[in-house]
């Protein structure tokens, strides 16, 4: 009789553990199947639906924004990257070529205002940003500053501090070889004050600019150095595109805002003030950024007639007085990147003393790598 039980007690414990194993295998191989046929159908849905389709683009538009574009091809293939590029070159160009035809009128008193009340700084959020949007309410107050030292540019918070500016906000774009350029050479046309510092295209050539005349007047859109000069031209920068002109907007939906990526916008209202809008981006559980018709839309729900993009991307940055920074800026380095230009906010621009740092140097003499 012992050794009968004996036999049964000790025979329990393996039968035991032999009707473990098939249990934990097969749950191994339910996971695994359970995932490859969602990852079957992720993928299925990701290549050969519309809405996959629509999505897989969106994620190619916010690489090609950044210095990973490359890897935009493992999404829409090389020739798909070349072409999308492509369209929105064409697109961006279409859409600054509209005559503007907008007027302001400043409101009696304007050039008086004292500096607390000269400018006003709001949040804005949307569906994944985070932003603020800075109002100028006499636009003859904006100035373009460029770096004070050939060789490099400068971060904006180093501009509105060394110049005494009430506020400031990046501008124009420029060379960035491997996205890591020294922030010296400027893309297309840098004007301040009616004078040319920097010119990249020649003498007949025209780009798009986005600035202001000498009235106030925002200035954007395709436009050759003669057409500026005629119309009184008094700060500008190269860059594109206008999305919004004689009151409407120009990008159509989502689907053509150029990905998402941290973005810097310029705009004009009917009473001359200007609005600078600084969405943040690239920055998980805070703000991932904003597409063109994001910006857009925000620009025409405070009234906008006249918006156009400026430089973005880890170059968007809002400062203010004393050269603080308002936003969080998704660049490595602290306070923004060096940068060649940008638009600040003075009570008296034109006593600010900003000489030509580009004076004597041709583009060809620039290594826009060489820090």
């Amino acid at each position: 009789m012992g050794s009968r039980t004996s036999a049964r007690k000790n025979s329990s414990p393996v039968s035991k553990r032999k009707r473990k194993k098939p249990g934990f295998w097969r749950v191994v191989a339910a996971l695994f199947a359970a995932i490859l046929i969602s990852s079957l159908l992720f993928l299925s849905w990701f290549f050969f639906t519309a809405s996959g389709t629509s999505f897989r683009y969106k994620l190619a538009d916010a690489l090609i924004t950044t210095q990973h574009r490359f890897l935009a091809k493992y999404l829409i293939g090389e020739q798909g990257l070349a072409d999308r590029v492509a369209d929105y070159a064409k697109q961006f160009q279409e859409m600054g070529e509209e005559l503007d035809t907008h007027q302001i009128t400043l409101p009696t008193g304007a050039g008086d205002h004292a500096a607390e009340s000269l400018t006003s700084v709001e949040e804005v959020d949307g569906k994944g940003y985070h932003g603020f949007l800075m109002t100028v309410k006499d636009p003859t107050k904006i100035r373009l500053v460029v770096p004070e030292k050939a060789g490099r540019g400068e971060k904006v918070g180093s501009m509105v501090k060394r110049t005494g500016a009430i506020a400031g906000v990046n501008a124009g774009g420029f060379a960035d070889p491997e996205w890591q350029g020294n922030g010296f050479q400027p893309i297309g046309l840098v004007i301040t004050q009616g004078e040319i510092y920097y010119n990249g295209l020649g003498k007949d050539a025209s780009a798009q600019i986005v600035g202001l005349d000498k009235q106030g007047k925002m200035l954007a859109g395709r436009y050759s150095i003669k057409e500026l000069m005629k119309l009184g031209i008094s700060e500008a920068v190269s860059f594109e595109p206008r999305m919004i002109v004689n009151g409407k907007g120009l990008i159509k939906n989502h689907a053509d805002g150029w990905g998402v990526a941290p973005r810097t916008v310029m705009g004009q209202k009917e009473d001359g003030s200007i609005l600078f809008l600084v969405i943040d981006g690239r920055q998980i559980g805070y703000s991932i950024g904003a597409d063109l018709y994001d910006c857009q839309q925000i620009m025409l729900e405070h009234g906008a007639v006249i918006a156009a993009n400026l430089d973005g991307g880890s170059s968007s940055v809002l400062i203010k007085e004393g050269g603080d920074l308002i936003n969080k800026p998704s660049s490595k380095s602290e306070g923004g990147r060096y940068l060649p230009t940008a638009f600040l906010v003075f009570d008296d621009p034109s006593a600010v003393n900003v000489p030509n740092v580009w004076a004597g140097l041709n583009p060809g003499d620039i290594d826009p790598s060489k820090w």
